[in-house]
């Protein structure tokens, strides 16, 4: 039996919300939604945390699906792959929202039915 296996989409989900749970790591992402950025660049740009933090919290993103890797001789580029916070906006919030329209639509309805109803009714 390989010690290796594919990775299942709840896996990589749970990986996503740990990464993204992290506000550094939020910060990162931010930093990749505009440009791709070599890691010395991220680095830059957290003068707090040493390269080997920034490292560590990019193998988490990377580990996640959220940041893809393209190397260039010795540099490695960063880039921000959309994808994972895509699925999860698609799965939980989209839904979430979408049931609380209906709510709120049925919830409208209603006031105005009762509101409606009482202006045929003289005090």
């Amino acid at each position: 039996m390989s010690p290796f296996r594919a990775m299942s989409s709840t896996d990589t989900t749970e990986l996503v919300w740990k990464a993204l749970a992290d506000s550094r790591r939020r910060d990162l992402l931010d930093h990749l939604a505009d440009r791709a950025m070599t890691t010395g660049e991220l680095v830059e740009q957290f003068p707090d945390l040493c390269r080997t933090a920034v490292m560590k919290h990019l193998s988490i993103l990377v580990q996640a699906e959220l940041v893809l890797v393209r190397r260039q001789g010795r540099t490695r580029w960063n880039h921000l792959n959309p994808m994972p916070i895509q699925e999860i906006y698609d799965r939980w919030i989209q839904g979430h929202l979408r049931h609380r329209a209906r709510a709120l639509s049925r919830l409208q309805e209603r006031v105005e039915a009762s509101a409606s109803s009482r202006k045929g009714v003289r005090p």
